[in-house]
């Protein structure tokens, strides 16, 4: 089984560097593009199901999947939402290191929090629609914390930047979830396949 973890497309504030955590925000002509294009990355693949982030700019990157692959059942989860980042939300770098120059950001979703919520989203998302391949539309900070659990601490969650609208692959076999890749573009997953 494939398990395909999305982040969503760009918007207005990824391109000005300010921190989305739980704010509305839609994409931007690039990020609902960059949604086209993943979808026609993946279509040589048979997909069952997309789960989004409830969060706009997820649902928009999996309303546009499923249309380019002609996937009828979309479901919003709570636990695919992005890590609150609290009073840092909506700040861009430099007012994130002025205001908080020790990068703990008040009223921050804990870490911990954050993994045990996703985590078990994708677990249970798997248990679900098992043996058959499903993508999961989420956040930065979300598939991060999953790729820094599924890596033991390799990759993820202060390691790895991903791109707007990047995939990750994750493979399941019915007992364990493993990383086949992760932070690829359209463009390199077209050349993987």
């Amino acid at each position: 089984m494939k398990i395909c973890l999305i982040r969503h497309g760009e918007t207005d504030w990824n391109v000005a560097r300010k921190l989305q955590g739980r704010e509305d925000i839609l994409l931007n002509k690039n990020g609902i593009l960059q949604a086209k294009q993943c979808g026609l990355a993946l279509s040589d693949t048979l997909w069952r199901a997309i789960i989004t982030s409830p969060l706009l700019r997820a649902k928009q990157t999996a309303d546009i999947m499923a249309d380019v692959l002609e996937i009828q059942d979309v479901f919003s989860d709570d636990g695919f939402i992005e890590r609150d980042y609290g009073k840092a939300s909506g700040l861009s770098e430099i007012e994130r290191k002025t205001l908080f120059p020790d990068g703990k950001y008040e009223g921050m979703e804990e870490w911990e929090t954050l993994r045990d919520r996703v985590c078990s989203s994708v677990v249970k998302y798997a248990a679900e629609f098992y043996p058959h391949n499903i993508i999961i539309i989420s956040h930065g900070g979300a598939i991060n914390s999953v790729l820094a659990q599924l890596s033991n601490h390799e990759i993820g969650s202060g390691k790895t930047r991903l791109k707007n609208a990047c995939i990750n692959m994750l493979s399941y076999d019915g007992k364990v979830i493993e990383i086949v890749f992760y932070n690829k573009s359209c463009d390199e997953v077209l050349g993987i396949s």
